[in-house]
């Protein structure tokens, strides 16, 4: 700790960790099932969250810490480009309308838990279930790694420094998920995103006032983009294929994540599914008035190491310490609710698909739930532990393969739920080829998700992800085509 703190801030940041870490020990006696002992009931909470429970849940893990940190950070450093979060979040949500509902069903009338259970009741494959529950969990541990990155920002503009804070906040989580199980962040949730709203509205409110206007706002990044040779206010002529390609590819994996599946998959009905596909767009109305406070550094003059800093560093210079303190424990709590269910999505798969499958195919269910709970802790140790001894450049590196492998999922995991044409073999050659193909592009590109295309006249850029699933789906049509069938899909 250093002399730089804000006692009035410190306070109330104080007053909302320790709110929502006693709400979280009390989630394990809301809505009490008979026990937690079984992994519907800790892992997906009984699949019985109505529409509001599911919006806040879903939006709690969707909008992380590391979006209200990333996405103003962004458009501080490059300006429109950083925009792209939003038609992503418009595009997901009729994908989602459309096929999360049959999805919910398959997983509700089998028990699945899981992507991976999805893809072996399907397709009867092992090696496929393997390949989907593997990609799934080493493509949540960075994302989980960046919510610490956020949370990280926050406490270092409390002037708190060093990782015993970081590791305190991330024992109290481990602490009351293990205990609660989704309960936890579903119950959390509710306060983080109100909490949200509240910082945002009075943020796009008050702090343009301060800066002369929102005319002043955007003429300073402007000006501030003019100097420095890079951003602008509207997207240039070459970025518009690879800001829509970025911005499709990114709403195809969005839900192909096994912390927003298992938002789906504990919901009570497929019309909840639904409701909630014409109710979250709410949160993009959010995003974009956030994506706003990039714009704002400007205007404030912020000189910053770091852009990951724009948003506390705001916030901190702007507004008094009470509500300062406010919006960081905002934010913080914002890294609290998505880093709990990403370690649950990732302790179900190691459990249903590799504990179960391989090491002890008749673990009990309380076995089962005990093995999750497990898992889920190791699971928070590591992200922290990559966090604490590797480089931030790591995560985020790890991060943007990671939308890009979890793309690769897509085929073994929603073209069953439609046809049963296409057959294990060829959905794992594909898996295979666009997760290697496309972990390459993106090693060949400086780690940048974006590849070059000529096509004999003006080259142009593409989202990797993209490129990856095409060539994945056209694999997988080719060897389908050519290996016969064997057995008959399995429903």
């Amino acid at each position: 700790m250093t002399t730089d703190i804000d006692s009035t801030a410190l306070g109330v940041f104080l007053f909302f960790f320790a709110l929502v870490t006693i709400l979280g020990f009390v989630a394990s006696r809301w809505r009490k099932p008979e026990t937690l002992a079984h992994i519907d009931e800790w892992g997906l909470g009984g699949r019985s969250f109505g529409t509001w429970i599911t919006w806040f849940l879903v939006g709690g893990d969707f909008y992380t810490a590391y979006t209200v940190i990333a996405v103003p950070a962004l458009v501080y450093t490059v300006g429109a480009y950083g925009f792209f979060a939003l038609p992503y979040t418009i595009v997901v949500y009729p994908f989602v309308f459309m096929v999360m509902p049959i999805l919910w069903k398959r997983a509700r009338d089998f028990g699945y838990v899981t992507a991976g259970d999805v893809v072996h009741g399907q397709y009867g494959s092992r090696g496929l279930e393997l390949a989907v529950a593997a990609t799934g969990v080493i493509a949540t541990m960075p994302y989980i790694a960046l919510q610490l990155v956020g949370m990280t920002a926050v406490l270092k503009a409390l002037g708190l420094h060093g990782e015993l804070p970081l590791a305190i906040a991330f024992t109290v989580l481990a602490l009351y998920t293990y205990s609660a199980g989704l309960r936890a962040p579903a119950l959390i949730a509710f306060v983080k995103d109100i909490m949200i709203y509240i910082v945002v509205i009075a943020a796009v409110a008050l702090i343009p006032s301060k800066l002369g206007g929102y005319a002043n706002v955007f003429a300073s990044a402007d000006a501030a983009f003019q100097v420095k040779g890079k951003g602008d206010l509207l997207l240039a002529g070459n970025q518009y294929v690879a800001y829509a390609t970025l911005a499709f590819g990114s709403a195809l994996a969005a839900f192909m994540y096994p912390h927003t599946l298992t938002g789906i998959f504990a919901s009570n009905s497929g019309k909840t599914i639904r409701k909630n596909a014409v109710l979250l767009p709410a949160y993009t109305l959010l995003l974009g008035l956030l994506a706003l406070l990039g714009y704002m550094g400007h205007a404030a003059g912020l000189k910053l190491e770091n852009a990951n800093d724009v948003v506390p560093v705001l916030f901190k210079t702007l507004f008094s310490g009470w509500f300062s303190g406010f919006a960081f424990a905002a934010i913080a709590i914002g890294a609290l609710v998505p880093a709990a269910v990403m370690s649950i999505g990732a302790a179900n798969l190691f459990t249903r698909n590799f504990w179960k499958a391989y090491v002890n195919p008749n673990v009990s269910d309380a076995g089962e739930a005990k093995v999750a709970k497990l898992t889920s802790l190791v699971v928070k140790v590591g992200a922290l532990l990559v966090i604490i001894f590797l480089p931030t450049q790591f995560a985020l590196d790890l991060q943007l393969l990671g939308g890009i492998w979890i793309l690769q999922t897509l085929p073994a995991l929603v073209f069953g739920l439609y046809t049963n044409w296409f057959r294990a073999p060829g959905l794992l050659a594909g898996w295979f080829v666009g997760f290697i193909g496309g972990t390459f592009l993106v090693w060949d590109a400086g780690w940048k998700p974006l590849h070059l295309i000529s096509l004999g006249g003006e080259p142009f850029t593409i989202y990797t992800g993209l490129l990856a699933l095409a060539a994945n789906i056209a694999v997988a049509v080719a060897v389908n085509a050519v290996v016969p069938a064997r057995t008959p899909a399995r429903a």
